[in-house]
């Protein structure tokens, strides 16, 4: 939610606020409908803080949230591969014209 406006500040928008405050208000309300969020928000007891040496760090109790990305590995490894590949070539041909370039010049 939000985004970065320096690398220690966050800024929210309207609509994340409103996410943020519905979900507070939904978990104090007991007629609410509250609900954990992966990677957003959870209601713990008092005994599993107990249990994680009272450490309130949110990742150990809300966790990561589920993305669901269409990333396909094989097909960005054959890019990347072949980016690389071209790079090697590149590198070869800089490599050669350095050479020759070195090659030209007369010491003495």
């Amino acid at each position: 939610m939000g985004h970065l406006i320096n690398r220690r500040s966050r800024e929210f928008s309207a609509e994340d606020i409103a996410t943020i405050a519905g979900a507070y208000h939904n978990w104090r309300n007991p007629d609410g409908n509250y609900e954990d969020v992966k990677g957003f928000c959870c209601s713990t007891s008092i005994e599993q803080v107990q249990e994680l040496d009272y450490v309130l760090t949110p990742g150990s109790y809300v966790g990561l949230a589920v993305e669901d990305d269409d990333f396909d590995f094989k097909e960005r490894f054959s890019q990347l591969k072949a980016e690389f590949e071209a790079q090697l070539q590149e590198e070869a041909r800089l490599n050669t014209l350095i050479a020759e370039s070195l090659g030209r010049v007369k010491l003495g």
